[in-house]
């Protein structure tokens, strides 16, 4: 039921292509990768987007496209044959925190989309060492 080969091979050059299409700001591709449809959510650094019209409709506002970034380390876990989980730490350039992205990918009629993604930069101390309020 988990992470058959095969298919996490199918996500992980997912994965590498929205990658690559977030680094080069290729809107058209980006858009590609999501769902199009109002229950799909994007969760950003510092916005929440509902449905596809908002996430494009964001990407194209955004100045530059996403900061450059390095992929730290990435988990892909397949739920059956019709859905997976992109799990990535990264690291913006030019900064010492760590950021996550999670995906959530379901097969549809027109092949892998994302149907939800949540974006976020961590804390600069962990909350277990920060004094209690």
């Amino acid at each position: 039921m988990f992470n058959a080969p095969a298919l996490v091979a199918e996500i992980t050059a997912l994965s590498d292509a929205y990658e690559k299409a977030l680094g080069e700001n290729d809107l058209v591709a980006l858009d590609a990768f999501f769902h199009e449809g109002p229950e799909t959510v994007r969760y950003g650094v510092g916005e929440n987007l509902y449905g596809a019209e908002e996430i494009a409709a964001f990407r194209r506002a955004r100045s530059g496209g996403s900061p450059p970034r390095k992929v730290l380390r990435r988990a892909i876990t397949t739920l059956g044959e019709t859905s997976a989980v992109v799990s990535l730490e990264f690291q913006r350039e030019g900064s010492t925190r760590i950021g996550r992205q999670m995906q959530t990918w379901v097969l549809t009629d027109k092949g892998w989309k994302i149907i939800a993604a949540h974006v976020s930069l961590m804390a600069e101390r962990p909350e277990t060492s920060r004094p209690a309020s």
